[in-house]
């Protein structure tokens, strides 16, 4: 059986595919992420700290309501085509790091690559219910991406 439409499904749609570009029919989770990543730019290179945290806060709170709707909408426990959990992921690996085109490329890289190998306990919190499965494990993998920025950065 499927539950009746609300006029907020089209919203939760629209903030959980980021505009859409978690429809992309390849790599979503990376689409998702490259689509992130001139509003992580422009975020890290003109926000304060405190904003920027704020920000990310206020991206993962959304992205949980609108994930856990899309995956209720979708019939599916983690679509593809929710990628704001990929957004998120992207703003904790840049939180406290100073951005430039060298650090959010190496951000990127090291985010996906953290995303798709979900170290522990990062694997394990996708288990949890509804959006907060389906972000907190891409939160977990930005924390990782983070953590090996600021190792990268001490070894220059």
């Amino acid at each position: 059986m499927t539950e009746r439409r609300r006029p907020s499904d089209a919203i939760a749609m629209a903030i959980a595919t980021f505009g859409g570009a978690g429809r992309s029919p390849v790599v979503p989770g990376t689409a998702g992420t490259l689509a992130a990543l001139p509003f992580a730019y422009l975020a890290g290179r003109f926000l304060p700290f405190g904003l920027f945290l704020a920000v990310t806060a206020g991206i993962t709170l959304v992205g949980v309501w609108a994930a856990g709707r899309a995956a209720r909408i979708l019939g599916r426990k983690d679509p593809g085509a929710v990628v704001i959990d990929e957004v998120a992921g992207l703003f904790v690996t840049l939180l406290g790091i100073p951005v430039g085109p060298l650090t959010l490329c190496g951000a990127f890289v090291i985010f996906r690559v953290m995303d798709i190998l979900k170290p522990p306990p990062a694997r394990r919190l996708e288990s949890l219910a509804g959006g907060v499965g389906i972000v907190a494990d891409d939160l977990a993998a930005g924390a990782y991406a983070n953590l090996t920025l600021r190792i990268l950065g001490l070894l220059r």
